[in-house]
């Protein structure tokens, strides 16, 4: 009886729409600036009888994620130690889009948000919350991705500390989740990246270099993410997806 019924949920499942919010990631896919490009070389071919490539590229790289030990060292949760349970979770989209393409420097707030729950509704504690601005619109290209001014400054939206402690400390949600390469917006980095710190520091995951967030409703869906298990990892590549009713 047990059998069937996860059939069943699984047929129900497959009967939902299913956006990946995942970007296909290569030797010249947008990366943040400190890193150098992958490397995929192919080592063995058909000729020796299977086909294999190595990779070498750092942990955050393309669609990735972040556990705490990333930025925060006094908590010793790498990747391997993050809960399957934790890596599915009610996907909350707030559409920051229209601001971040009138100015790339709009940090979202917790203002921005209270107008999202007038519409929607409390954010549901446990929430996966993505901030969407169609930055991913910008791949594969790295200099539109930074977005850099004559001056090397670079240009992208992101989270204001207030807003993140909104949606951890007021609305409980589990982990959050952007479009750019930083949680904290390029022009606000001068003292370090701070809403990046505290996501992590107060032992929350996140996932960055969304894609596809413009084809996942504001609530409902609900987000999945797939991760290898490296040993001892700060971060590593991941397949995230949505499943929502159509």
């Amino acid at each position: 009886m047990a059998e069937k019924n996860t059939q069943n949920l699984v047929n129900e499942l497959k009967g939902k729409q299913w956006v990946d919010l995942t970007h296909t990631f290569g030797p010249e896919s947008p990366r943040f600036p400190s890193f150098k490009p992958a490397e995929f070389k192919t080592i063995f071919t058909h000729q020796d009888g299977f086909f294999v490539k190595q990779y070498t590229f750092p942990g955050q790289y393309g669609t990735h994620i972040d556990p705490p030990v990333h930025f925060y060292k006094d908590d010793d949760r790498y990747v391997e130690d993050l809960s399957l349970k934790d890596l599915v979770l009610p996907l909350v989209v707030i559409d920051h889009h229209k601001r971040a393409n009138e100015n790339p420097d709009a940090s979202l707030t917790v203002e921005d948000i209270k107008q999202w729950e007038k519409k929607n509704g409390p954010i549901p504690e446990g929430s996966f919350v993505a901030l969407r601005t169609d930055w991913s619109k910008r791949w594969p290209s790295q200099e539109q991705f930074s977005n850099p001014d004559s001056n090397g400054q670079n240009h992208y939206p992101g989270w204001s500390v207030e807003a993140l402690k909104y949606i951890y400390e007021t609305r409980h949600a589990k982990a959050n989740g952007h479009e750019t390469f930083d949680t904290d917006t390029a022009t606000k980095q001068q003292n370090g990246l701070v809403g990046e710190y505290y996501v992590l520091s107060h032992g929350h995951y996140q996932v960055e270099l969304l894609d596809n967030l413009d084809q996942v409703p504001e609530t409902g869906a609900v987000i999945f993410i797939s991760v290898a298990k490296p040993e001892k990892a700060p971060g590593f590549p991941v397949r995230a997806f949505a499943i929502f009713d159509k």
